[in-house]
C-alpha cells in the first residue's frame, strides 16, 4: 500500500466536499478520479499533495513515497537553458556514475572480490536509475512534446505560457515520481501527443491518479476508477467504459432490490394490521413486528448526478445542397500554414484534426471571415447562414449578467422566453443575474451555446467546444449535435466526442488538407497504414531497364504463385511483430530506436507491396 485515505471529509465553510472517504494507491496502479465539476476531484489531489488537510479521516503513507504533481511544479531560475534544468533531474545519476569510474580505477590498480562486488552493486543501481539511457529518454519525451532538440539550448524565458507549461509535464515525466498526479493533462495537447502520452503512461511502472474528462484517455489507461458523487465516494474495476457499465448494473440492482423489499415490507405491514388486534394470532403479529424492526433497510436507489443542459439547434433554412466550396485556398497569417481543397455536402458533420499550429484553427477563422486568406478562395452555398464557436471568445469578461448578455442579442423576444432558454443550458433562479465575469469556465460555456442555439445557423464551426465541459455535459452536446439537421465543421482534441459526431475527418499536417469520407473509427483502422506506406514515385519520365521476363510454364506459374503467397504470409507476421515493438519501453522511450522501427515498418510494407504486384501479374498470366 503506497498510500491510503481511511473516512476522509472535506468541507468549505457549509460546503461538504466529500465524506466518510476511502480511497488507496497501490503498487503501480493507474487511477482514474471522476464525477462532475466542483464534486471535489482536484480537492482529493490538493490533499494528497498535502496542500490541502482532511477535516477529519486518517491518513497513511510510505515514508519515502515521492508525489509529482503537475500544477506545482514551477521553475526557481528561468534564465537557464532547458538542459540546465533537466540535467538537475539526473544529479544522482551523474554522481552515481562518479562513484562507478571511481571503482572501475581502483580495480585496475588492485583487482579484488570485495571491490567486484560493489562495482556490481553500484552498475544495478545505475542501471535501475536509467543511466545508461537516460538522455535517449529524455529526447523522446522531449520531442515527443512538439518540441525540437534544439530547442534544450534556449533559455526557459524565451518560452510562452503553453510551452513552458509542456516542458513542465516533461520534467515531471522524467522526475518519475512513486505516485504521478494529473489534472487534466491533455488539455492544450493535440492528438499526437495525447496517443503517445497514453502508450507511455500505460506503461509508466509506478502509480498514477488521474482527474481527467477524456474518456477515451481514461478507457486506455485506467485500471481503477473512482467516482465521486454527492460527496461520497465509490470505487470501480476496470477502465472507463467498464465503469459506466458496472454503474448502471449497479444501479439496477439497487432498485431491484429495493423494490423488492418494500413489497415485502408492504405484505408485512398487512399481516400485522390483520392479525394484531386478533387474540390467536397476536404473536403471530408481534413476531412481524419485531423481524420489521431487525430488517436492515435497503435505501431507495439515488439518481445519479446527470442534470445537464438541453440544447436543440435547428436550422432557421435548410440551405442549399453544396453547403462550402473551398478551391485553392492558402490559410496562415505571416506565412502560408495550409492549402486546402475541399467541398462540403448538405449535413455533413465534419472533424478537423492535426497537430497544434497546423491550421485548424485559422481555418475556421477564415471559414468566418475573422483572418484573411493569403490566396485562393471559398464560397458559402445558397443561404447558408454560418454559426460560429470559438473557445476564446466563449470566455468573455462582461459586467452585464446572464439575463442581460442573451437578451442584449435577441431583444425581440420577452423576459419569460429568455429564461426559458437560460433554464435550458441550467441558469435558474437567482443564476441568471450573475454577472458573466464571475461565471466558471464551463458556465460560459453553457452561455455561449445558448447564444449559439438562438441563432439557428444551418452551418456550424466548433472550435473545441468542450474545454471546460465535464463529462456529463459532454454527453448533452453530443445528444444535441447527433440531433443537428444542418451541417457541422468541428475542431476538437477530444477523440471520445469526435468518435460519436464526425461523418468525415479532415486532417490538416504538413501543410496539406486530406479529406476522409468516413468516421473517426474507420480512419483510425486505415490511417497507420497509409501513414506507413511509402509514396510512390513519379516514373513518368524515369527510365528502367527491363530484363525480358522468363516464361513459366502452367506447374512453374502455379509454383511461383504458391511461392510469392508464402512470402506475402511471412513478410505480414515480420510487419505484425514490428508493430507490436511500438508498445515495448525498450523502443517508446528511445527515439532513435522507435525512428529505425518506423523506417523498417515502411520498409516491410514497400516490400509487401512488390510482392503483391508480383502476385497479380502472375495471376493475370496464368488466367491467360
Amino acid at each position: 500500500m503506497n498510500y491510503q485515505i481511511s473516512k476522509g471529509s472535506k468541507s468549505f465553510g457549509t460546503n461538504t466536499v466529500f465524506e466518510d472517504i476511502q480511497f488507496e494507491i497501490k503498487g503501480n496502479e493507474k487511477i482514474a478520479v471522476v464525477g462532475r465539476n466542483g464534486c471535489g476531484k482536484s480537492t482529493l489531489l490538493k490533499v494528497i499533495m498535502q496542500e490541502e488537510e482532511l477535516d477529519s479521516g486518517v491518513i497513511h503513507k510510505n515514508k519515502d513515497l515521492s508525489i509529482g504533481y503537475l500544477t506545482q511544479t514551477t521553475f526557481e531560475d528561468d534564465m537557464i537553458t532547458v538542459e540546465e534544468e533537466f540535467m538537475k533531474l539526473f544529479a544522482p545519476v551523474f554522481e552515481l556514475k562518479e562513484r562507478l569510474e571511481e571503482v572501475s580505477l581502483k580495480m585496475a590498480e588492485d583487482y579484488n572480490d570485495s571491490l567486484l562486488e560493489k562495482y556490481s552493486v553500484l552498475q544495478e543501481q545505475f542501471e535501475a536509475m536509467n543511466g545508461y539511457n537516460y538522455k535517449q529518454e529524455l529526447m523522446t519525451v522531449f520531442t515527443k512534446f512538439g518540441f525540437k532538440e534544439e530547442d534544450m539550448k534556449r533559455p526557459i524565458n524565451t518560452f510562452s505560457g503553453g510551452q513552458r507549461t509542456r516542458l513542465a509535464f516533461v520534467r515531471l515525466l522524467m522526475s518519475k515520481p512513486d505516485v504521478l498526479l494529473l489534472d487534466e493533462p491533455t488539455n492544450h495537447l493535440d492528438l499526437n501527443t495525447i496517443e503517445w502520452l497514453e502508450g507511455y503512461l500505460k506503461y509508466y511502472n509506478k502509480a498514477i491518479v488521474l482527474v481527467s474528462h477524456d474518456r477515451m484517455f481514461m478507457d486506455h489507461i485506467c485500471e481503477v476508477i473512482y467516482e465521486i458523487e454527492y460527496g461520497t465516494m465509490k470505487k470501480y474495476t476496470g477502465n472507463y467504459s467498464s465503469f459506466v457499465e458496472q454503474k448502471k448494473q449497479d444501479q439496477q440492482r439497487q432498485a431491484q432490490a429495493y423494490a423488492r423489499q418494500q413489497k415485502d415490507i408492504e405484505r408485512l405491514e398487512g399481516l400485522i394490521e390483520k392479525f394484531r388486534y386478533k387474540k390467536n394470532k397476536a404473536a403471530f403479529a408481534q413476531s412481524k413486528i419485531k423481524y420489521l424492526e431487525r430488517m436492515e433497510r435497503v435505501e431507495a436507489p439515488t439518481k445519479s448526478d446527470t442534470k445537464a443542459f438541453s440544447a436543440h439547434f435547428t436550422p432557421r433554412l435548410k440551405g442549399g445542397k453544396t453547403v462550402l466550396t473551398v478551391q485553392d485556398l492558402i490559410i496562415g497569417y505571416d506565412h502560408p500554414l495550409c492549402s486546402i481543397n475541399l467541398e462540403i455536402m448538405n449535413g455533413e458533420k465534419v472533424a478537423i484534426i492535426g497537430g497544434n499550429g497546423q491550421g485548424k484553427s485559422t481555418f475556421v477563422k477564415t471559414i468566418m471571415g475573422l483572418v484573411k486568406p493569403l490566396s485562393g478562395s471559398y464560397l458559402l452555398g445558397h443561404q447558408i447562414e454560418p454559426g460560429y464557436f470559438d473557445q476564446q471568445i466563449a470566455q468573455i469578461n462582461s459586467t452585464k449578467t446572464v439575463l442581460e448578455e442573451l437578451w442584449d442579442e435577441y431583444p425581440d423576444l420577452d423576459r419569460t422566453q429568455i429564461r426559458s432558454v437560460l433554464g435550458r443550458f441550467l441558469f435558474s433562479s437567482d443564476d441568471v443575474f450573475k454577472t458573466v465575469d464571475v461565471l466558471s469556465g464551463g458556465e460560459k460555456v453553457r452561455l455561449s451555446l445558448a447564444k449559439l442555439m438562438m441563432k439557428q445557423s444551418n452551418l456550424l464551426l466548433l472550435d473545441e467546444p468542450t474545454n471546460h465541459l465535464d463529462i456529463v455535459g459532454k454527453e448533452a452536446l453530443e445528444d444535441a449535435l447527433n440531433g443537428y439537421s444542418g451541417t457541422l465543421l468541428l475542431v476538437s482534441h477530444d477523440r471520445y466526442f469526435i468518435r460519436k459526431i464526425a461523418t468525415s475527418i479532415l486532417v490538416i499536417e504538413e501543410g496539406k488538407a486530406v479529406y476522409y469520407p468516413y468516421g473517426y473509427d474507420e480512419y483510425m483502422e486505415n490511417s497507420s497504414q497509409k501513414q506507413s506506406l511509402p509514396k510512390k514515385e513519379d516514373k513518368k519520365n524515369e527510365i528502367v531497364e527491363t530484363k525480358p521476363k522468363k516464361v513459366l510454364s502452367p506447374d512453374g506459374l502455379r509454383r511461383e504463385i504458391a511461392k510469392v503467397e508464402k512470402m506475402i504470409d511471412e513478410k505480414e507476421n515480420e510487419l505484425e511483430m514490428n508493430r507490436q515493438l511500438r508498445f515495448d519501453p525498450e523502443y517508446y522511450h528511445d527515439y532513435q530506436k522507435m525512428q529505425i522501427l518506423d523506417e523498417k515498418i515502411d520498409e516491410i510494407h514497400n516490400e509487401i507491396e512488390h510482392l503483391m504486384e508480383r502476385w497479380e501479374e502472375l495471376n493475370a498470366e496464368a488466367e491467360k
